[in-house]
């Protein structure tokens, strides 16, 4: 295996910003991209490959699947994208077609890294991929809820006029309309989240946590009407979990991986904190949830139980 080698799997908007972003990294010296469109694979090689003198010493190429059989990470980021109006439990039924489709050619090719799922519904493809690819569960990640909990810094950053580096906060469950921001283990540099917003002037922490909750949960769809697209923060997510894999940091990210009986949920996949480093998945961190904010991770796994079952893997 070349652990400075990465392959990512479609190159749509997610994809080839993640491209540049691992570029511009510096964490590999080898990246090939797929595509089922080749030429559109080729255009954003070459194109990427143009900043290199910028960066650091990378290949990047147009491959095929043969080509990602000694990489160290595979980035699975095809399918089709989420369009205005459209949940990202609507494109189940699309997207895990394509994967019946890409997994089988990645297990193929000899592939024994570590996969990482990007494409939505994310907690539902990352179980596809763990059943279709016949990796070892720690293997298989899924990049869940790290976007969502650095959209939460940010508004929180944004609220408390604070670095959103200091804010210690994660967004769990799905990466989706039924996710959690779990507020009750939240703090700022080790100060509790409620008693940071009064140091601020903030006293009414149940509607300011709404408000931010929402903001956080529909901000994909404030940009999608907007843009009609959202990959540049995706893309940021994906070079940080890179680097962890990479690096060997053993950092805690709300992955998404499969859950085997904590909080009482059985066979689904979906976000908590958990320790990554270079052989993948860790342990799950315990962090500290209220009663209400059980009930609702619960009934998150319950949401996705349901899409679940309707499917044939």
């Amino acid at each position: 295996m070349n652990n400075r080698k990465v392959a990512i799997i479609g190159c749509g908007f997610v994809g080839s910003a993640s491209a540049f972003a691992l570029m511009q990294s510096g964490l590999f010296s080898e990246m090939v991209l797929i595509d089922a469109d080749f030429a559109k694979a080729e255009g954003e090689a070459m194109d990427i490959s143009h900043g290199a003198p910028f960066a650091r010493p990378v290949k990047i190429y147009a491959g095929n699947y043969q080509d990602i059989s000694d990489a160290s990470i595979a980035i699975v980021t095809a399918g089709a994208g989420q369009k205005p109006g459209e949940t990202r439990l609507d494109l189940v039924h699309k997207n895990v077609g394509i994967f019946r489709s890409i997994i089988p050619q990645i297990k193929d090719s000899g592939f024994h890294g570590i996969l990482l799922i990007v494409a939505n519904p994310v907690d539902i493809l990352t179980l596809t991929a763990l059943r279709l690819s016949g990796l070892p569960e720690h293997h298989v990640i899924g990049s869940g809820t790290v976007l969502d909990t650095a959209r939460l810094k940010y508004e929180l950053g944004e609220h408390l006029s604070v670095d959103s580096r200091s804010v210690h906060a994660f967004i769990i469950g799905e990466h989706g309309d039924s996710e959690i921001a779990a507020y009750s283990s939240a703090n700022v540099s080790g100060i509790p989240l409620s008693d940071f917003c009064e140091l601020r002037g903030h006293h009414d922490h149940l509607a300011g946590e709404r408000a931010i909750a929402d903001r956080v949960k529909n901000s994909a769809y404030e940009i999608i009407q907007r843009k009609h697209a959202t990959y540049y923060g995706v893309a940021m997510a994906v070079k940080r979990i890179c680097e962890a894999i990479v690096r060997d940091e053993k950092s805690i990210l709300p992955v998404s991986s499969m859950m085997r009986g904590e909080y009482g949920i059985h066979d689904v996949a979906l976000s908590m904190p958990t320790i990554v480093g270079a052989d993948g998945l860790g342990e799950k961190v315990p962090i500290s949830l209220s009663e209400d904010e059980i009930n609702a991770l619960q009934t998150s796994a319950k949401t996705l139980k349901e899409v679940i079952d309707t499917l044939e893997f």
